[in-house]
């Protein structure tokens, strides 16, 4: 399992403009260059996070982009499902049957029951955390995401 480079570039995106308090928001010229990322490589994610509704552009000579929402209304766990998915979803046993048609192990899995709880471990964690609380510094996240953990275990040995 890992953060695909478009989801951890569309992130840091983002979290630039996110932090940007310029009116007319940031250009992808602007963003290329505080990123260190490619133009061509800014557009895609910034058209990936317009079309997913977390960002609006303004077109011109003081155009940019800026957030479509309140910073503590986009939801992290959203943003990482449009910029590329998630760990585990449903189709997964249809994508790995091997040399068969169907999985030889379609009844009883213990890999399925692995990754569906990995992703609902992850799928809490990220739908608690905001656009806001990410612009924390990294001690702030930190705490954030420790406490969620533990209430995430918690809820785990209670059920």
């Amino acid at each position: 399992m890992k953060i695909s480079a478009q989801e951890e570039y569309g992130m840091r995106c983002l979290l630039r403009i996110g932090s940007s308090n310029l009116p007319d928001g940031l250009t992808i010229p602007d963003i290329s260059q505080m990123e260190g990322l490619t133009p061509a490589n800014v557009a895609k994610l910034l058209r990936i996070l317009r079309m997913g509704g977390f960002i609006e552009s303004a077109r011109g000579r003081s155009g940019g982009y800026k957030l479509a929402k309140p910073i503590d209304q986009i939801v992290i766990g959203e943003v990482l499902a449009v910029l590329g998915g998630r760990i585990y979803n449903p189709t997964f046993c249809d994508s790995h049957t091997g040399v068969s048609s169907v999985c030889n192990h379609i009844i009883d899995c213990s890999m399925r029951s692995l990754w569906r709880a990995v992703q609902n471990a992850v799928d809490v964690v990220l739908s608690r955390i905001t656009l806001k609380d990410m612009l924390g510094n990294e001690k702030v996240v930190t705490e954030l995401v420790t406490a969620l953990n533990a209430s995430v275990a918690e809820n785990q040995i209670v059920n």
